[in-house]
């Protein structure tokens, strides 16, 4: 095997781990948005709440990531609903910002279904004595839920964020069929221009897992942190 391109092509590596890092960090903060409200609605007395938290879950976790990203990327453009490009934006990222945004909102939803499954697991392994002993010192139902549940069902579900977020990393190698410049997308560039089928996916590897690896290795030493402080 012969990685002698590397010397001319790693900035094209340096750049797609860039994009990939950005594009996770900004879907993590939409599915942590999302998840939260779906958490709420799904344990709330609401019926209709309830039944449209559900249904997305649902909808969300038993369809494919690519088929939610081509609805996002030609659906909205097919009714006319297009992403903005902010021009100053697409220098900094070397990338068209519509569809960098339609990516990191595609991410987003789908993390949104999977973090509001976390949460709603944290929020209901509180003891529900806490919420009784909230609820009879007068705070209403939001207040218990802001100041009580949440500060504690946070903590106790960060390392599932943690690992949301590494899961993001890896799979974010699907907007490259979109033409979104991230790791797979500039390995798959080096490939057509080197015309090495093999190594240049050998070094997208190690990258993808010089991110996530030092990631875990944190996340599993702030829950071990977690459990020793409990």
């Amino acid at each position: 095997m012969d990685f002698s391109f590397l010397s001319k092509y790693w900035p094209y590596y340096v750049i797609g781990a860039k994009n990939t890092i950005l594009l996770a960090f900004f879907a993590v903060i939409i599915g942590v948005a999302i998840g939260m409200l779906i958490a709420v609605c799904r344990i709330g007395k609401d019926k209709p709440l309830r039944f449209v938290s559900a249904a997305y879950v649902e909808f969300i976790r038993g369809t494919p990531l690519l088929v939610q990203l081509f609805i996002i990327y030609y659906g909205l453009q097919a009714i006319g609903i297009r992403f903005p490009d902010i021009p100053l934006a697409s220098r900094v990222l070397g990338i068209n910002f519509a569809d960098f945004m339609a990516g990191v909102i595609t991410m987003g939803i789908n993390s949104g279904a999977y973090v509001g499954e976390i949460f709603r697991a944290g929020i209901q392994s509180i003891d529900k004595g806490q919420t009784e002993a909230a609820r009879s010192l007068g705070l209403s139902w939001p207040k218990t839920l802001r100041y009580v549940i949440l500060p504690q069902a946070i903590r106790n579900v960060l390392p599932a964020l943690g690992n949301e977020f590494v899961v993001i990393i890896k799979e974010s190698s699907i907007v490259s069929i979109i033409g979104i410049a991230d790791l797979m997308y500039k390995a798959n560039t080096v490939r057509g221009n080197t015309f090495k089928p093999f190594e240049p996916l050998l070094v997208a590897a190690l990258v993808y897992f010089m991110l996530t690896f030092p990631l875990s290795k944190f996340l599993a030493r702030v829950e071990k942190r977690m459990r020793t402080h409990d």
